[in-house]
């Protein structure tokens, strides 16, 4: 004979499960930090140089030399020849 205590389920780990898939839900969702696996594009540091030159708050001859020097850590940082600032 099949013997079922309902009861007991719900309080044991069945509610322990519930309580653990509802704060991971809440976790998810509700924290302001990005999320591993969250497929969106961080900004970098070209992207907010041409948002402030499309702004006007600098001007041409200032946004192609701090692209030259952004063009250049890029070089390096990709080559692997950091230099120790």
């Amino acid at each position: 004979m099949l013997y079922l205590n309902i009861g007991y389920h719900f309080w044991g780990m069945h509610a322990f499960w519930w309580m653990f898939w509802v704060l991971v839900l809440i976790w998810i969702y509700a924290t302001p930090y990005d999320i591993p696996g969250q497929r969106t594009k961080k900004e970098d540091a070209l992207d907010v140089l041409k948002k402030r030159l499309a702004k006007g708050e600098i001007e041409t001859e200032e946004f192609l030399e701090k692209k030259k020097v952004l063009d250049k850590l890029m070089m390096l940082i990709n080559n692997r020849h950091v230099p120790f600032f």
